[in-house]
């Protein structure tokens, strides 16, 4: 199978997330193996109101997601096997890209609170049988507060969307 790279601005140019649940912010780099994100904590988050009411923390699972979103913009630009893609049309794509099968471990050092800035670097450890396997590590002010190893594949979007026949 052939693959193709693509260069975006936007986070959103790479995914079919939106907002509220688009969780990164900025694209610091990219590689082939490799990508750093960031997020800043802005307080505003929906999630936030209740988790925990007085002390608001960004939840673990938010964070596993604003890793596995970044490695989605790993495999959008420099692992997509479709030469022409568009993530402003939810039809246009042949392949959902990134989609999680599995955790295999994630470890909590930490709390991200409101104005921190979450860095975000994914690694792609190995591609096998159209599984990608990564580690990510999440860190503010470079003390690490998250690190996890998971796996994404692409899917196909009708399979995604139910409209498989």
């Amino acid at each position: 199978m052939a693959i193709f790279h693509h260069n975006f601005e936007k986070a959103e140019d790479y995914l079919h997330h939106r907002d509220p649940y688009l969780l990164v912010e900025t694209i610091i780099s990219i590689s082939e193996d490799s990508v750093v994100t960031e997020r800043l904590v802005s307080g505003q988050e929906f999630f936030l109101e209740g988790h925990f009411p007085g002390a608001p923390i960004f939840p673990g699972a938010m964070m596993q997601e604003l890793s596995t979103q970044s490695a989605g913009i790993l495999i959008a630009a420099r692992h997509n096997p479709m030469e022409n893609y568009n993530t402003h049309d939810p039809h246009f794509n042949k392949y959902a890209l990134g989609v999680l099968v599995r955790v295999k471990q994630a470890k909590y050092k930490g709390f991200a609170r409101p104005g921190d800035r979450l860095h975000v670097e994914v690694k792609l450890n190995e591609m096998i049988s159209g599984i990608f396997d990564f580690s990510a590590r999440v860190t503010i002010n470079k003390k690490l507060i998250m690190k996890n190893q998971f796996q994404l594949t692409n899917v196909l979007s009708s399979i995604l969307s139910g409209r498989e026949t």
